[in-house]
C-alpha cells in the first residue's frame, strides 16, 4: 500500500518512519529543500520537495497511486487543502487529515475531502482520560464519515456487566466490541467472553450510542 505523506515535520516523520518499518510505501512531501535533503541522507522512506497544495506536485509525488493521504503540515489551511485536492482531483480512497488549532476541526469533514481528523491535543487528552477514568465512556477516535467513533470504557467494581457474557448484553445494532484488554492483553471479543472488572473494553459506535452504552456497563 502507497501512502502519501504532506509535511516532514516531526508528526509526518513520526508516521512515515513507523509505517516504512511496517513495510509500507511511503512518500512525504516537503517544501523545504534543506530539511529533504537531510532525511533523503538518513531515512529508508522516500522523500521529495513540492507543494502538496499544487496538482503538479502532487502528481510528481505519485498521489495518483496513493492508497492513502495523509495531510500532517502544521497549517491548518494547507491541509483542508491537501485533502480537497486529494479527494476531489485524484480520488484517493482514504484522507487522513491533522488539525493543528482545535477551533478548527469543524471544518475537517467529508466536504473538505477529510476522511478522519486527528487533532494530537485531542488525542493526548483521551489517553489521559483513558489512564484515569474507571466506568466513563472514553472517546479514543472520532471517523467524520459515517459518524462513527472508537470509544474505551473500563468496567468499575459496580459494573452491572460484571458476570456477563459479551453475547448476554443488551447494545444497539450498530454498535460492534472490537476487543477487550485484560491485564494489559489483548483479547478478541467474542459471544461466550465472560467479563470481569477492570476489563477495558474497545468499541465502535455510532453517534447517540452513549447512553445505551453507559447503561450496559455502567454501575448498578
Amino acid at each position: 500500500m502507497k501512502v502519501l505523506i504532506a509535511g516532514a515535520g516531526s508528526v509526518g516523520i513520526a508516521i512515515a518512519e513507523d509505517l516504512s518499518s511496517k513495510g509500507y510505501d511511503v512518500v512525504v512531501m516537503e517544501q523545504d529543500p534543506a530539511v529533504v535533503e537531510k532525511h533523503n541522507l538518513t531515512t529508508g522512506y522516500g522523500i521529495v520537495s513540492g507543494d502538496a497544495c499544487e496538482v503538479s506536485s502532487l502528481q510528481r509525488a505519485g498521489v495518483d497511486e496513493a492508497e492513502v493521504v495523509v495531510a500532517a503540515t502544521g497549517d491548518d489551511e494547507d491541509n483542508l487543502v491537501i485533502s480537497l485536492l486529494s479527494k476531489q482531483e485524484f480520488a484517493v480512497p482514504r484522507v487522513v487529515a491533522r488539525v493543528n488549532n482545535s477551533k478548527n476541526s469543524w471544518l475537517f469533514n467529508e466536504s473538505w475531502g477529510v476522511d478522519v481528523s486527528v487533532s494530537t491535543p485531542q488525542q493526548l487528552t483521551a489517553l489521559v482520560e483513558e489512564a484515569v477514568s474507571v466506568g466513563s465512556i472514553v472517546r479514543l477516535l472520532e471517523f467524520e464519515r459515517g459518524d462513527a467513533s472508537v470509544l474505551e470504557i473500563t468496567l468499575d467494581q459496580g459494573s452491572v456487566a460484571i458476570g456477563s457474557t459479551l453475547g448476554d448484553l443488551d447494545l444497539p445494532a450498530d454498535v460492534a466490541i472490537i476487543a477487550i484488554v485484560r491485564d494489559g492483553r489483548i483479547t478478541r471479543a467474542s459471544d461466550e467472553f465472560m467479563l470481569r472488572a477492570n476489563d477495558e473494553v474497545v468499541l465502535l459506535a455510532g453517534a447517540g450510542d452513549d447512553e445505551a452504552i453507559q447503561k450496559a456497563f455502567g454501575g448498578g
